[in-house]
């Protein structure tokens, strides 16, 4: 099969031309989508210079959108919004396929860096094994390591009242007694507003939750997927005053928990136990959704609400063609013998 390829320096020119391939149409996964892209570009400091990884051959495409950060190292074109990372295809292509056109992306690369790094990188579906076995073939050293857990609930033919039946006892009994006790009223907007936007902020600005990174940025994505109809956004109210706010999006294959935060001085009344269910009821009932994804982080309250755990891992690709690449090395085995020795 004859592979080309190309590196890319402008989100503008990722698509070779063809606007059309990583748009909603044809991308089901947000994270998949150019503008998610453009939108993480734009509002977040992720490095000097997108450099973009395209090759095509066979009927299909791949894309390796990473961030520049120095003039021999890169990372994915990710950051904590960003809930999973992967190689991106185009044109339903084969196993076969797909592995020449990501060794192809590989071997381009080492032309051009001498350390990757990718994270959050799903393993349940292949993805880590698919992209580890591409690089080590191109001639990249690779290490991989546990980068942090993603969390999922199959709702699939599932009434709201089916899997609320399935969850810990403990969480159901602290739902109703905090539900009958402050009265506390909730509510899904689909569609964006000032006035809602100002609540998620003065809620976030209250809560536990560190500084935002971007606020810009998750207005920016909330709109547009409101624009969309794929926004679901939750307030939860005690005596009128919003003291929880959760942000939600729909994809075909499920809904997504992106943001959520209460303000502290509501905690006893747990507001975010009480929109949290009144959000599954919502996407389960409702939009009838097959599958609602926690996002990334392995909080230990998260298996109440959830049954699967994967774990998502980070891979570096180090190019033995560069020294400074050659040190990172020498220093990562040295830290995973040392850690072994720690074990023994």
């Amino acid at each position: 099969m004859w592979i080309k390829g190309q590196i890319i320096h402008r989100l503008d020119d990722a698509t070779g031309g063809v606007k059309d391939l990583l748009t909603r149409a044809t991308q089901l996964n947000l994270f998949d989508r150019l503008r998610w892209f453009e939108l993480l570009w734009a509002h977040n400091s992720i490095g000097v210079l997108p450099i973009i990884a395209r090759t095509w051959g066979g009927g299909a495409r791949c894309w390796l959108f990473l961030a520049q950060q120095s003039p021999s190292r890169a990372t994915a074109l990710a950051n904590y919004y960003t809930l999973s990372f992967r190689p991106i295809y185009t044109g339903e292509p084969d196993a076969n396929t797909r592995k020449a056109l990501l060794i192809a992306i590989a071997r381009r690369l080492r032309g051009h860096l001498g350390q990757i790094t990718l994270s959050p990188i799903p393993t349940a579906d292949g993805t880590a094994d698919e992209l580890s076995a591409a690089f080590r073939r191109a001639g990249w050293i690779v290490f991989r390591a546990f980068s942090t857990a993603n969390w999922t609930a199959d709702v699939a033919g599932k009434s709201f009242a089916d899997y609320w039946a399935e969850r810990p006892g403990a969480l159901r009994s602290t739902y109703a007694r905090k539900l009958k006790k402050t009265g506390i009223s909730t509510e899904v907007h689909s569609a964006l507003t000032d006035d809602l936007w100002a609540e998620y902020e003065s809620i976030y600005a209250e809560s536990w939750k560190p500084d935002e990174g971007s606020l810009a940025f998750v207005h920016a994505m909330a709109a547009e997927e409101a624009e969309a109809g794929c926004l679901r956004l939750g307030i939860a109210r005690i005596d009128g005053i919003a003291v929880a706010a959760q942000l939600w999006t729909l994809q075909p294959d499920r809904a997504i928990i992106h943001k959520l935060a209460y303000r502290d001085s509501a905690a006893e009344h747990s507001p975010g136990t009480i929109l949290t269910a009144a959000m599954f009821r919502h996407v389960i009932d409702d939009d009838n959704v097959p599958l609602i994804d926690y996002g990334t982080g392995d909080d230990a309250y998260k298996a109440d609400w959830m049954d699967t755990r994967q774990a998502m891992e980070r891979i570096d690709c180090l190019n033995p063609r560069h020294p400074r690449a050659l040190i990172s090395a020498s220093k990562m085995w040295l830290s995973r013998l040392a850690r072994r020795d720690q074990l023994a």
